[in-house]
């Protein structure tokens, strides 16, 4: 890849990463989530200018993005653990099947028909953030139970749409969670902590079957490029720790309102998405 590159360019790409990574990880610590829907298109564009094989840089893209959450969820769930916003049961039980999906979502990501897949993601985050935009966070939350038919179904789900899409899953996770009466912070933090599980196992996922498939991308580790994951991680370990502790600081109705108006952009760009396919 950097032979094809002038030394210009290379330092272009550089910054563009490295300011790419301060609203990953600022975001991540935030509102639980992985950072994936910044960091997965500024990969795409960059590999793609690199001139690498555009049968692989989707899967290079993804890949990637998986890795740099690794340590990014784990500054922000170390963060939030500090403030007790983090529910082990639930990760724990809830969490497994959250894993289970994105297992099965990675393996199926080469064949998925990525286009539906983004329009039916993109009406279910419009939905969510609708809840957000017009619910009213309670002084006193009331848990409401999730039985073990809730977590089959709706974690193997948040996994599976997480995986071709190399996000953590807390866009789903943490609506799901808030639905089932956690504070918004309990859901951020909870969410935060089970998309460190799925960043470790979608990682392997695609550094395993990129191996398997002798890409030969080079600087890569299957699908994991080695170069813009060492620039990324500083900088979202940085702000994911600043991102988890201004969310503690924040009126818990004004984060309410940010998530609920950070998934309507969300919303918003994976139908512009959708289009574009």
């Amino acid at each position: 890849m950097l032979e094809t590159l002038d030394q210009n360019q290379i330092i272009f790409f550089v910054i563009v990463m490295a300011v790419a990574a301060i609203p990953v990880g600022f975001v991540a610590g935030l509102f639980g989530v992985g950072g994936g829907l910044i960091t997965v298109p500024v990969l795409f564009y960059i590999f793609d200018s690199a001139g690498l094989d555009r049968l692989f840089i989707m899967h290079l893209a993804v890949g990637t993005s998986f890795a740099i959450i690794i340590p990014t969820s784990f500054i922000s769930t170390m963060t939030h653990m500090k403030f007790k916003a983090v529910d082990f049961d639930i990760v724990k039980s809830f969490g497994v099947f959250v894993v289970f999906g994105i297992i099965i979502g990675t393996i199926f990501a080469a064949n998925l028909k990525t286009a539906y897949l983004i329009l039916f993601f993109s009406i279910i985050t419009m939905l969510f953030a609708i809840y957000f935009l017009i619910s009213k966070e309670k002084m006193n939350p009331v848990q409401n139970k999730m039985n073990m038919i809730h977590k089959i179904i709706l974690g193997s789900l948040s996994g599976f749409f997480a995986a071709p899409m190399g996000i953590g899953g807390g866009l789903i996770n943490v609506p799901i969670l808030k639905v089932f009466g956690y504070s918004i912070n309990q859901a951020i933090g909870s969410s935060a902590a089970i998309g460190f599980l799925v960043s470790v196992i979608g990682t392997l996922g695609f550094a395993i079957s990129g191996t398997y498939l002798d890409t030969e991308v080079p600087l890569s580790f299957g699908f994991v490029n080695i170069p813009a994951f060492l620039i990324f991680i500083p900088i979202t370990m940085l702000m994911a720790k600043i991102g988890a502790k201004a969310v503690h600081q924040i009126n818990k109705q004004t984060i309410n309102r940010l998530f609920g108006v950070f998934l309507l952009i969300v919303s918003c760009r994976l139908f512009f998405e959708y289009f574009s396919f």
